[in-house]
Parts: C-alpha cells; sequence; structure tokens
C-alpha cells in the first residue's frame, strides 16, 4: 500500500469516527473513556493522525454500537491488525431487517493470543479455520479446532483467539442481529 493510499485510508476512518460520535451526541472525552482510550489517541485518529489497531476498533465499535465493518468502511481489502490477529475485510451483507453479516480472512500469530471485547446483544461469531489450528470462544468456553473445522459462539461477552505452534489461518463471520425495536411507551 502506497503512502498516500494509507493517508487516505486514516483519514476516512476517522472521518467515519468523529461523524459517528457527532451522530450519537458524544464528546471526544466521552467516547474516549467508553472505549478505555485516552482522548489525545481518540483526536489523532480522528484527525487521521495514527493508525487505529484491530484492538483500538473494537474498543469504539462498542460504545458507537457499530459493527467493526462500519469503521473499515465496508470495503473489501480493508484491513485492521494488531500484535497478534489480522483481519482483512471480505464482504458485508446487509440483511433486510436490519441484521448485517461481516465476513473476514484472519491470521492469528502463533503463540499469539487476543482478549476481544464484548460486541452487541445478540452477536454471533462463526471461525472456521483453514491452516493451522486455534482456540477460540468465549472466556471460560473456548474450543480448539484445527483446519477444516469450525466453532461458534455468542460474542456478547469476552472471547478469545489463540494459536499455537504455526498460528492460524481462518474465515470469521460476524452476524449482527436486526436492532432491537423499542418497546412502546
Amino acid at each position: 500500500m502506497t503512502t498516500r493510499m494509507m493517508t487516505d485510508r486514516l483519514t476516512a476512518v476517522g472521518r467515519r469516527i468523529r461523524t459517528l460520535r457527532s451522530e450519537q451526541g458524544m464528546s471526544l472525552s466521552m467516547l474516549a473513556a467508553r472505549a478505555g482510550i485516552g482522548k489525545g489517541t481518540l483526536s489523532e485518529l480522528e484527525t487521521g493522525q495514527r493508525n487505529p489497531t484491530l484492538e483500538t476498533l473494537y474498543a469504539l465499535a462498542a460504545p458507537l454500537r457499530v459493527p467493526l465493518a462500519a469503521l473499515l468502511g465496508e470495503e473489501p481489502g480493508a484491513e485492521a491488525s494488531d500484535d497478534v490477529v489480522s483481519a482483512r475485510l471480505m464482504g458485508v451483507r446487509h440483511h433486510d431487517d436490519g441484521g448485517i453479516t461481516e465476513v473476514y480472512w484472519l491470521t492469528i500469530a502463533a503463540d499469539g493470543s487476543r482478549l476481544s471485547p464484548p460486541h452487541g446483544p445478540g452477536v454471533i461469531e462463526h471461525l472456521l479455520v483453514v491452516r493451522g489450528s486455534a482456540t477460540v470462544g468465549r472466556v471460560g468456553e473456548q474450543h480448539t479446532i484445527g483446519a477444516g473445522a469450525s466453532h461458534a459462539w455468542v460474542s456478547d461477552g469476552e472471547h478469545s483467539y489463540t494459536a499455537a505452534g504455526e498460528g492460524a489461518v481462518a474465515v470469521l463471520t460476524i452476524a449482527s442481529p436486526p436492532p432491537a425495536t423499542p418497546s412502546p411507551s
């Protein structure tokens, strides 16, 4: 990726974060506190001066009540990573009922482990391992799966991704249900 493309990507991600924050009436300080990141870090992200890690994007997605793909721009090929996990967006499907399905090509580093924060209520993750093996799922309920095997879990609680030995390559789907309809008062 060229320097120009990287700058454009950082600017676009920052703009999406700022727009979502503003639409929800949150101050910079409020979102930073809810996401558990520094106000200066959030400011640098919003202005495209800092490259967001996968961990930071997930920390922001939860209080903004959006899927990761919304921050990445829903563009196939968009990628977010940290020291352990790299996620490349393969596609997003918006369903007629308001639900969303995201599909990622996921790489988990050898001997790496990552704790992921809770997603919204009813969000389901499904991981199919293509190479290597991984231990994944809700904390306390993880399963070890090898190439050709899969595991699904409700990800509204902390969950983890761990790979031993050579690491793992997998396809991850994240299915978010339709937004809850407010009950009549």
